[in-house]
């Protein structure tokens, strides 16, 4: 216990911050008929835990090198168990929607410190043996997180999906305050707080304009000032990052191609990959009338597959360049996520299988990889600023993603629709269409063509980003950088995460 205690104690941390993801995906059609949610309430306890982990992730990971990581770890791990807990007891949208965004937090603080306590453990071949069972956790994570979440919300109920925290979170606690060390950063550094704030502003306005565009319109005037408080929060990041002396990301990283590249991808590969599965479930649950279990099941192969990609091309593909790998992953991902946009009035879950299963491939072949490249594109001192900004960037396209999805859905759905009809849809769906008198066959072809445009959109940024890693990662450029990276002592160990 020993020696592998502090293993132990972060992969629970880690397993339940990646697991409340995805586990929310199928509980989203009986939180909605339990909580009275609109649509966009749905997108919010989707968006406002991604919103937390990605604007906070950078900001609290320097902090914890100041604070102490062991001390920061374990206050993430309270926090989120105290707002797990309030989100099991919420009893209104908002409440779970604000439950959310603090469980967000307490996860960025956790996941901020995860590789750092680890690096800080072991060294040598036991750092690779711990990063790489890290690396199967937190695949495992999103794996079963529909599934786990299906048998919750059929069994006991959708509440208890946040119940489950609570002894996982009193032995997380335990374990690391027994078996982990305290560990600091460089001393001397100071944390960038007006960074954080402004970026955690431009994250959040930004996502609430393309929200509310959706039932307020992208010409309103509610909608433009909310994209110019995110215009003006981001030109405030910038500006705050050129000047403070311990930036929370250096700009000037940018100007290196690589590097520019590996985000672009990292942005692009949650909003392909993951961003319309909310919405595949309510379509699945609410319109073909599957349980939460069949609707988990449903979504399986995504996640099943890309677990046994990673864990077979970590052995056949090493040596591989980065760009290659992310870039024909992206590209899989995106020719996935367009092969689920064929459904009809008719149609039924098997119609997503191949779509999902090529998109899987795609995702077992980009996830591990992203980490390394990022490392390796930037010099070993800012490692760990890279690191931060990869898991960043994936967070913040999953977040953006749901949001634009979202709106993209609803604004096709109602234009197939009269406006009456419209507003049944944006206050309760497929439900509400229902309600409102709308044909069966007439509401499914609207939600599968809402459906539809929605992967076209996330299938299309894929391939996109695919093109632009293969063209800004260049080949000669990311071969030597991945030889300096392997050739240092223990950078090879983080390609896992």
């Amino acid at each position: 216990m020993r020696k592998w205690g502090p293993l132990t104690a972060v992969c629970l941390g880690t397993f339940m911050l990646l697991l409340d993801v995805t586990i929310v995906i199928v509980a989203l059609p009986e939180m909605a008929g339990v909580l009275d949610a609109s649509l966009s309430d749905l997108q919010w306890v989707i968006d406002g835990y991604a919103l937390a982990l990605a604007a906070l992730l950078l900001g609290i990971g320097a902090a914890a090198d100041l604070l102490g990581r062991r001390r920061v770890h374990v206050a993430g791990v309270v926090l989120f168990a105290v707002a797990s807990l309030a989100c099991g007891l919420a009893s209104s949208p908002a409440v779970l929607v604000a439950a959310r965004g603090v469980q967000g937090v307490g996860a960025a603080a956790m996941f901020a410190t995860t590789l750092p306590l680890l690096a800080s453990v072991y060294r040598g071949k036991d750092r690779s043996v711990a990063l790489g069972l890290w690396g199967a956790v937190s695949g495992g994570a999103a794996a079963i997180g529909p599934v786990v979440g299906g048998l919750l919300t059929e069994g006991p109920g959708w509440r208890w999906i946040f119940f489950v925290n609570l002894p996982v979170s009193v032995a997380a606690v335990w374990l690391t305050a027994r078996t982990v060390p305290e560990s600091h950063g460089a001393r001397g550094r100071r944390i960038d707080w007006a960074g954080t704030a402004s970026f955690a502003v431009f994250a959040a306005a930004a996502t609430y304009a393309v929200v509310r565009a959706g039932s307020l319109g992208w010409t309103s005037g509610r909608t433009l000032a909310t994209f110019g408080i995110a215009a003006l929060s981001l030109l405030c990041f910038v500006l705050v990052e050129r000047r403070v002396a311990h930036p929370l990301l250096e700009l000037s990283l940018f100007r290196k191609s690589a590097f520019t590249g590996v985000m672009a991808g990292a942005l692009a590969y949650n909003m392909a990959a993951f961003a319309v599965l909310p919405y595949t479930s309510i379509w699945l649950q609410t319109v073909l009338g599957l349980s939460p279990v069949q609707g988990g099941l449903a979504l399986l192969p995504l996640a099943a597959t890309a677990f046994v990609v990673a864990a077979v091309g970590g052995r056949l593909l090493h040596g591989v360049q980065p760009r290659l790998t992310i870039g024909i992953g992206l590209a899989l991902i995106g020719a996935g996520t367009l092969g689920q946009a064929v459904l009809g009035a008719g149609s039924s879950w098997p119609a997503l299988l191949p779509g999902l299963i090529v998109a899987g491939i795609g995702t077992g072949l980009v996830s591990p990889a992203l980490a390394g490249a990022a490392l390796a594109a930037v010099e070993p001192e800012r490692a760990g600023m890279a690191g931060g900004a990869v898991n960043t960037f994936r967070q913040l396209g999953y977040a953006f993603g749901v949001a634009v999805l979202g709106t993209v859905l609803t604004s096709r759905i109602g234009g197939t629709l009269s406006q009456e009809q419209s507003h049944a849809l944006a206050g309760g769906g497929a439900s509400g269409l229902r309600a409102a008198g709308v044909p069966e066959h007439a509401m499914r072809a609207a939600f599968a063509s809402g459906l539809n445009t929605a992967a076209v959109v996330a299938g299309v940024a894929g391939i996109v980003a695919g093109a632009a890693v293969l063209l800004l990662v260049k080949g000669e450029q990311g071969a030597r950088e991945a030889r300096k990276d392997a050739e240092a002592p223990g950078q090879e160990t983080v390609r896992v995460g």
